[in-house]
């Protein structure tokens, strides 16, 4: 009998969202947002310090990072804070481009 391979059962809502992620992946100012919000949690002037984007440019990534599930945000006081979902998705990407 053959070995079944881990992505045989993939549903079309997880490829969806396989997508979704890549494609939020794909772009310079998302990755260095990515990695800015790796350092900690940081809000939209730390990020846009950190980056050197202009604060509409870095909250329009934030929001698509965020859809795509890739930083994960949370309000304290006044401020909203930044994170990456989880630590392996920088690992990843940085043993992908080695």
């Amino acid at each position: 009998m053959p070995k079944k391979l881990p992505f045989q059962n993939l549903t079309e809502e997880t490829i969806g969202l396989m997508a979704a992620h890549f494609r939020a992946l794909g772009e310079v100012s998302r990755l260095k947002l990515i990695f800015a919000a790796g350092k900690g949690e940081k809000n939209v002037t730390q990020l846009v310090a950190a980056t050197g984007l202009s604060q509409a440019n870095v909250s329009k990534h934030l929001r698509i990072l965020t859809e795509g599930g890739l930083l994960v945000r949370r309000k304290k006081r006044i401020y909203v804070l930044y994170s990456t979902s989880h630590m392996p998705i920088l690992k990843f990407i940085v043993k992908l481009c080695k």
